[in-house]
């Protein structure tokens, strides 16, 4: 539910059978004026107690009112659904006193005629949470469009500790640093004069292209996985010269290959 949310979906989890056709009626030009929903996803539990007997019977009434469901079924071994109840060490909703393995069987046979009307089926044995995220996004985005992804750009002081929550982490501590230049001391990295005198040193030059080479191969892997947000970190000892320069210039570079991007200066004045 999360990609299909991030595709633009309107999501609604565990939404009674009997409530369909009503939400269809959201999906539809009305004489209110309400902007009607463009595209939805709905999740039905199995333990609704409508839903066997009813499912086939609603996704009919949204058929003859000229809307086309895609019924997309999940499904994955029998060993695979065992092992998964048995680390969430929640109950199987078939459960009745005769063990797991009798409780998925019993499942299974309940939803074959579910399983005959799908549209999409999906053998989730082989996938993991970020696979399946994946193969959502493949199935159901916009040809050629992925979701946006925001780069988050952070400096900071490794003094001042390091900062949580970040996917990536690069230390600049390597670079001449400005602190023992005269006159740029009290200055930043976002200063002037203190960018002109790191972009005059061939190391500080060479870093951001290593660096910002590496991003530019890795922001697009991480898009086809469907990551919306990823956050960089870049530390010196202060966090007030080296990381905020080099910060600022791989925002520019990002930003300029089509990545929409944000940057902040965690500890420049302290």
């Amino acid at each position: 539910m999360n990609a299909f949310e991030d595709l633009g979906f309107f999501c609604i989890d565990n939404l009674p059978v009997t409530m369909i056709s009503p939400f269809v009626r959201l999906m539809s030009p009305n004489e209110e004026g309400i902007v009607p929903i463009p595209k939805a996803a709905l999740v039905i539990d199995i333990r609704e107690r409508h839903f066997l007997a009813d499912f086939a019977k609603e996704i009919n009434k949204v058929k003859k009112k000229r809307f086309e469901p895609t019924v997309v079924f999940l499904e994955a071994s029998e060993e695979v659904l065992m092992r998964r109840f048995s680390e969430t060490r929640r109950p199987h909703p078939a459960e009745r006193g005769k063990g797991l393995r009798d409780a998925v069987r019993q499942e299974r046979k309940a939803m074959a005629a579910v399983r005959e009307k799908a549209d999409l089926i999906i053998d989730t044995s082989e996938h993991s949470v970020h696979t399946l995220r994946r193969e959502i996004l493949r199935r159901f985005g916009d040809a050629g469009v992925r979701p946006e992804l925001l780069v988050q750009i952070m400096s900071f002081g490794h003094k001042y500790g390091t900062p949580r929550d970040v996917d990536l982490q690069f230390d600049v501590r390597h670079l001449p640093n400005p602190y023992f230049v005269s006159g740029l001391r009290e200055k930043t990295g976002a200063d002037r004069a203190v960018v002109k005198f790191l972009s005059e040193q061939a190391e500080v030059s060479e870093t951001i292209k290593r660096f910002s080479d590496l991003l530019l191969y890795l922001l697009p892997q991480y898009q086809s996985e469907g990551k919306a947000y990823l956050t960089i970190a870049i530390g010196c000892t202060g966090g007030k010269h080296r990381s905020v320069m080099v910060a600022n210039e791989l925002d520019r570079i990002i930003a300029k290959a089509g990545f929409k991007t944000s940057v902040s200066h965690r500890d420049m004045q302290k």
